[in-house]
């Protein structure tokens, strides 16, 4: 095995590699590929002397071109092997000579481009020293008019239900800490005890998760009771949130990485532990298991609504399924105004 600067003379060749290479891995759906423009490029790169070859059995079996991006960065443009090559260490073997005169220009940095689906390239690249940097996102824009037309109509909304009898102490605690919450609010409400729980629903919280996680802890830090925040995110996620005495002892949500990736440990804590929801709930665990599946997306797991009506009934709990809107309507509720 050698590798080589390559030169004009071997532009026949490096335009055949690039053609295997362009069929075995297709260029994303979105991207236009000009193969005049692609090899008129190549011939750029060869004059450069930013293109290398590797023979094997003195024959041109892989080729390695780059580009210069900056006085400090560079670019592997193109990085392949024949199939019936691989395995004998040439595209490590190119990459080096790549490296070694880059490194000899002060050039500091190697970038290059990888499909995310080429699974088997992103573990070489990765084993050499690559990292991810920017990800590059793309959807195409009729699917993208769809989500966002959506989105801009997805409803959310939630409720808090503390386990008590007592109405009069979480009427206290939200005449206390409610006053707090972002301004624009038509108020809180208070259910009357039903099956064991008292519920809040809030007008702010129904818009805002992030004020209805707060309003449930604040609650539960002030009585000292389980409480559970319930609720549908932008129709597509139902989450879970089970406080006792104001600290976070479970969480569930049923698409977790529906906002964004997570770390593989943050996704295994937002599935519902049946074993501490029984005991500070009472509820049966299987049934609990069976009402909080996970999912990568929505639409693989049944309507928000619906999972949600699963979930509070494995719970036994009354009332999760609307917000601050329908609950001016419950007989006995107490309605605090901002």
């Amino acid at each position: 095995m050698t590798v080589r600067t390559a030169t004009l003379a071997d532009l026949a060749v490096l335009e055949d590699l690039w053609r295997a290479f362009a069929a075995e891995v297709p260029p994303p759906l979105h991207v236009d590929v000009d193969e005049a423009q692609e090899l008129a490029e190549i011939r750029e790169v060869v004059a450069a002397g930013l293109a290398w070859v590797a023979e094997r059995h003195g024959q041109v079996a892989g080729l390695a071109l780059a580009r210069r991006r900056s006085p400090r960065l560079a670019r592997l443009t193109d990085l392949y092997v024949r199939p019936e090559a691989r395995g004998h260490g040439l595209a490590g073997a190119l990459v080096r000579e790549v490296v070694a005169h880059l490194a000899g220009e002060g050039v500091e940095a190697l970038d290059l481009e990888v499909s995310a689906s080429n699974g088997a390239a992103r573990s070489v690249y990765g084993r050499w020293g690559f990292r991810e940097d920017v990800l590059t996102l793309v959807a195409p824009l009729d699917e993208l008019a769809a989500r966002l037309g959506e989105a801009r109509e997805a409803e959310s909304f939630g409720s808090i239900h503390v386990q008590t009898d007592d109405v009069d102490a979480i009427v206290r605690a939200l005449e206390i800490y409610v006053p707090r919450l972002p301004g624009g609010s038509r108020g809180s409400v208070v259910s009357p005890p039903r099956d064991g729980y008292v519920a809040v629903y809030d007008d702010v919280c129904d818009r805002d998760p992030a004020m209805l996680r707060r309003l449930a802890k604040e609650i539960s830090t002030r009585t000292g009771l389980v409480t559970l925040a319930l609720g549908v995110e932008e129709e597509a996620v139902v989450r879970m949130i089970l406080f006792d005495r104001g600290a976070i002892v479970d969480e569930y949500a049923s698409v977790p990485e529906h906002h964004g990736p997570l770390p593989p440990g943050e996704v295994v804590a937002l599935q519902a532990n049946p074993v501490v929801i029984e005991r500070l709930t009472g509820a049966d665990p299987g049934a609990v298991r069976a009402a909080t599946p996970t999912a990568k997306s929505p639409a693989e797991l049944p309507p928000a609504r619906e999972l949600l009506a699963g979930l509070a009934g494995a719970l036994g709990i009354t009332g999760v399924g609307h917000g601050f809107a329908d609950a001016p309507e419950l007989a006995g509720a107490v309605r605090l105004e901002r």
